[in-house]
């Protein structure tokens, strides 16, 4: 019976397709039937259906296309992309559709599991109560983020924003770490790789790579591999923290896509898609009965215009946000940090009163100074005003240090805040 089975299988005839027409980055495809999100083989690569109607289906590449013609033949692959999961994954270097690509040879022991995953239910979520170290000074005592927390990096191109998040990535106290570089500089990813991560922070992590020159759909797909892999190693119940550089470069892949399927440009030229793509993914990412996702996102702030559509869109679904200051990276001040620019929701559920009493001190401090720094600037302050300015310009250089931090130093969180407690008793009981 079964030697017949396989001799009918093997008789059974494939339907095949054509390609019908090659036009900007999308490819028609004629004579064959699928649904969106399938995946369909082209010469040389694979292609994902995007739309479909009475022409046919609409599909983006997944790679180069290069020398494909009208008339060329179409198959289908059998359903939805699937990728690898499971610890067979840490320390390796993937593409965005799952495939190795650091030289080590194939994944042994990992399990393949649908790219598409609910994500938690409203109900099922636990709650945000524990604080999650990362290893900056800053954000550990003044915009502190919990475990299952997802939060931003907004910056400008050249502020430090994965210079920041290669800090994070050394000094976090989670479990496994997921790393998507998504539209990055090809150069870019073995430096961070090696001299940025290091042999022990890739022994704990994935890292899920689509360089810029790679096709839309494939950058697209990265962003979704890497937390499909998260979300298998929160199923197993691990504290796992996602880091993505960048979602922006996310979302202008999907404007690609969209206006490829015909979509109508809306906001600076982003379809609806784009905005509905953002809001599934980061909430793939939190908490659960088993385990939790720390999510952290880079946002390119489009000509540092931190009200650009993509920027305000995403700091309305995320839990926090970080910004970076472009004059205080100027400065030398790294990270540059802008303190009282960044909020974390949690914050309050997940430090102690004495905690956060430091620390509205130190950014009411910081307030102050900000206020009167022309007055300063031209000489027109005069001691003994504002008690709070007063300690800001006597502990200039104290609170300096303290915000500021070498790239390749991590700092333990109980000395974070012992020195955040010396900072604010120096203030001499100014809160």
């Amino acid at each position: 019976m079964t030697a017949w089975s396989t001799v009918l299988e093997a008789a059974r005839p494939e339907r095949v397709g054509e390609v019908s027409q090659v036009r900007g980055l999308s490819v028609q495809v004629r004579g064959l039937e699928g649904a969106v999100g399938d995946v369909v083989g082209l010469d040389g690569t694979d292609a994902e259906v995007v739309a479909t109607g009475e022409d046919g289906l609409r599909c983006m590449p997944l790679g180069p296309i290069a020398g494909l013609t009208v008339g060329a033949p179409v198959r289908r692959r059998g359903g939805q992309l699937r990728v690898p999961t499971g610890r067979a994954l840490l320390g390796r270097v993937l593409d965005g559709l799952g495939r190795p690509i650091d030289g080590r040879g194939p994944l042994h022991g990992a399990s393949q599991v649908s790219l598409d995953h609910a994500p938690p239910s409203i109900m099922g979520r636990d709650r945000i109560d524990t604080a999650l170290p990362l290893g900056v000074r800053a954000l550990d005592t003044l915009v502190s983020v919990g475990r299952g927390q997802r939060v931003g990096l907004f910056a400008g191109s050249g502020v430090g924003k994965s210079s920041l998040l290669s800090m994070i990535a050394r000094g976090t106290e989670a479990e496994v770490t997921v790393i998507a570089l998504v539209g990055e500089r090809g150069r870019e990813v073995r430096e961070f790789i090696e001299d940025d991560l290091g042999p022990a922070g890739l022994a704990r992590s994935v890292v899920v790579v689509s360089t810029s020159d790679q096709p839309a759909m494939a950058r697209i797909r990265a962003a979704y591999t890497a937390t499909r892999i998260a979300e298998a190693f929160r199923d197993d119940g691990a504290h796992a923290i996602l880091m993505m550089d960048s979602l922006t470069r996310v979302a202008m892949a999907q404007r690609e896509i969209g206006l490829s399927a015909g979509e109508p440009p809306a906001t600076r030229g982003y379809p609806p898609s784009t905005f509905s793509l953002l809001a599934g993914l980061l909430e793939r990412a939190g908490t659960d009965r088993q385990g939790s996702i720390t999510g952290i996102y880079t946002v390119l702030v489009d000509g540092d215009d931190h009200n650009e559509p993509i920027a305000d869109t995403v700091r309305s679904i995320l839990d926090g946000h970080v910004v970076l200051d472009r004059a205080l990276a100027l400065s030398g001040h790294h990270p540059a940090i802008d303190v009282l620019g960044s909020v974390s929701r949690v914050a309050g559920k997940i430090t102690t009163p004495a905690h956060r009493a430091n620390a509205a001190a130190l950014r009411a401090v910081l307030a102050a100074r900000r206020r009167a720094n022309d007055l300063i600037d031209i000489g027109a302050y005069q001691a003994g005003a504002d008690a709070r300015i007063d300690a800001a310009i006597a502990n200039e250089r104290a609170i300096s240090a303290f915000l500021t931090q070498p790239l390749d130093q991590t700092s333990a969180v109980d000395d974070s805040w012992r020195r955040l407690d010396d900072l604010v008793a120096a203030f001499g009981g100014v809160s």
